[in-house]
């Protein structure tokens, strides 16, 4: 436009170029806030939309009278460039943006990269075929060799070996796979072949499941934008009210040129332009959950990563949760050594999960176990046979006492210790007399006590809801710091307590794995499932811990707190912005030489969406302090 303002053709003058190179800006480039702006109108509101369009057009409208009305217009003066670099200016806004939303989406991206194009097919005829991985369907077998992606998410039939988990779970340690273990699509797999049976495709996979659900936050409103959304409402009546006053001042009053008044509104509305405030709370929820992702962290909308700030409780499950959900071997008591070593060759015969978790005890110890003879299972109570020419019976201490074995002082004092620290006992028995016992339990995970202690220090009360005993459940409760404890809670009663701690007047958040945890998630303020949980655990959480770390509850915590903070240092960059430039727009600076240009008032409010942008962008840096 400056070329043809130097050099017009001369069939054309400036002017009537100017109104040809301004119009398809106006209305192509700028067709979407007109949009918007009409949207708003059928709504009986006002948005930032109708702040651009009523600046801009104003513009467009006086230069257009100029040009092929000339005589009607007041002034010779042509806005055209004005509305034309405005638009761009806020387009470039726009542009940035879409940049910080990429940026933010880097993490998402990353995931998609993971699943392999291909699968090796296992065909009925025992032949492999590579096929692409979208033709994969259920059931369907794949074979993954060393070095190579597990194509779709799967159960291992076949095959041992080690699977890296990290770009998945962030867990840097390769974990150890065998038959009946599910591995995820997308991870790699290090050492031997494996058999795969793929369970999920297309959008059910984890893979997927995790785009979707850091999409969905993205694209979510929090509260705080709801608010944003309703000041802008008020606050464009009266940004042009105030260039309605700044014209008639000016012009009718003061008896300035048109063109300056014109100028002074077309400038109170465009500085006025909340565009940052538009994009505050935005780009900080999609840098907030992109950053969630590469923590392990899936939040599934803005309200919920708003949300997490405000926490005044967190109620945990149990067992899968603040324990590792399988029961394992705790205490070996007995003179003879070769005494686990005897329980468990017997156990090998049992199907019940302490027997297995005591043959699982025995291998981690790489010992030999010899084959049992005239193994005889005692429903429910035990099971006995002969190991090594020993005759032993494995059961509870209900059948010791029927069959009257002996049992020493001693061993009886550290049943009793055992017992009260919330243990499962196993007694051995052999020739009536009690040799031994073994202690089961769910072992609690390594970093509960830590996790509930940095929860305390943040403020919050932390309760734990169980089905279990009473003596279990405060067992557990003594050894991770948990004061609070309800314990023989029913699945579907797990609710009431959620509602309970609601009604005491706390936001509260849930955090479990199950299936009978689900209706409290949802009752929650903010429900946090583990990743290793069941689908619909998942489903009803607002919040998927992915590693199945409980210091990502803090994390979370601390990431929500974060967010939250850089969504009001984007609104003050915003609202500041609008409260400083407003008087210097209306003219208010002109008896000493200060003016400004409506093109400068959309440069400076580009600027402050470059502002706000950045800012968000800072989020990236955001660190756990555990």
């Amino acid at each position: 436009a400056i070329m043809f303002y130097r050099g017009p053709l001369p069939w054309l003058s400036k002017e009537m170029w100017a109104f040809l190179l301004a119009t398809p800006v106006q209305f192509i480039a700028g067709w979407r806030y007109y949009r918007g702006a009409w949207g708003a109108a059928k709504a009986r509101t006002m948005n930032m939309d109708t702040l651009i369009v009523v600046g801009t057009t104003t513009a467009w409208v006086y230069g257009t009278i100029v040009v092929f009305f000339p005589g009607l217009a007041p002034s010779n003066e042509v806005y055209f460039d004005t509305a034309a670099m405005i638009i761009a200016l806020i387009l470039v806004g726009k542009l940035l943006e879409e940049i910080a939303r990429g940026r933010a989406s880097e993490a998402v991206r990353r995931l998609l990269d993971l699943q392999p194009p291909i699968a090796r097919l296992l065909k009925e005829d025992g032949t492999e075929e590579e096929v692409p991985v979208e033709e994969v369907m259920p059931f369907d077998v794949v074979i993954v060799r060393p070095g190579e992606k597990v194509p779709l998410d799967g159960e291992i039939l076949e095959g041992t070996s080690s699977v890296d988990e990290s770009m998945v779970t962030g867990e840097s340690i390769p974990v150890v796979k065998s038959a009946g273990d599910e591995v995820i699509g997308g991870t790699l797999n290090k050492e031997g072949a494996l058999k795969v049976e793929v369970t999920k495709i297309g959008m059910n996979t984890t893979l997927q499941q995790i785009v979707q659900m850091v999409q969905e936050a993205q694209l979510s409103r929090a509260p705080i934008q709801r608010l944003a959304d309703t000041v802008a409402a008020i606050f464009v009546p009266i940004v042009i009210a105030i260039g309605i006053i700044a014209f008639v001042g000016w012009y009718y009053v003061l008896g300035s040129t048109f063109g300056f008044a014109l100028t002074a509104f077309i400038t109170v509305v465009i500085v006025a332009c909340p565009c940052a405030m538009g994009i505050a709370t935005p780009t900080a929820i999609l840098v907030g959950a992109a950053k969630g992702a590469e923590n392990g962290i899936l939040i599934k909308g803005g309200d919920y990563l708003e949300k997490t700030r405000e926490l005044q409780a967190i109620a945990f499950d149990k067992t899968g949760t603040l324990t590792k959900g399988e029961i394992a071997v705790t205490d070996v008591v007995s003179d003879d050594d070769a005494m686990i070593r005897l329980v468990a060759s017997l156990e090998r015969r049992s199907e019940h999960p302490i027997g297995e978790a005591i043959v699982r005890y025995a291998n981690e110890k790489g010992l030999s176990l010899p084959e049992p003879r005239g193994v005889e299972a005692l429903a429910g109570r035990g099971i006995k046979g002969t190991v090594d020419g020993q005759e032993m019976i494995v059961a509870t201490q209900r059948l010791m006492d029927e069959i009257g074995a002996e049992i020493s002082d001693d061993l009886s004092a550290k049943a009793d210790e055992l017992f009260e620290e919330g243990k499962t006992l196993v007694f051995v028995s052999t020739g009536g007399r009690v040799t031994g016992l073994i202690g089961v339990a769910d072992e609690i995970k390594e970093n509960a006590a830590e996790v509930v202690a940095k929860l305390k220090s943040m403020g919050l009360q932390v309760v734990m809801i169980t089905g279990d005993n009473k003596r279990t459940a405060e067992a557990i409760a003594n050894s991770v710091g948990i004061d609070r404890y309800l314990a023989e809670v029913l699945p579907q009663d797990k609710v009431n307590v959620v509602k309970g701690l609601q009604e005491e007047g706390l936001i509260v958040a849930m955090v479990g794995d199950g299936i009978n945890d689900a209706p409290a998630l949802a009752q929650s303020d903010v429900g946090i499932a583990l990743g290793s949980g069941t689908d619909i655990a998942m489903e009803t959480g607002g919040i998927i811990l992915i590693r199945n770390n409980l210091m990502d509850v803090v994390t979370s915590i601390q990431l929500s707190k974060a967010t939250y903070s850089k969504i009001k240092q984007n609104l003050f960059w915003a609202f500041g912005y609008n409260a400083a430039l407003i008087p210097v727009a209306a003219g208010l600076l002109r008896p000493w030489g200060i003016v400004m240009n409506p093109i400068f008032a959309a440069g400076a409010m580009a600027f402050s969406s470059i502002s706000v942008v950045s800012n968000s962008l800072l989020l990236r840096r955001f660190k756990p302090e555990v």
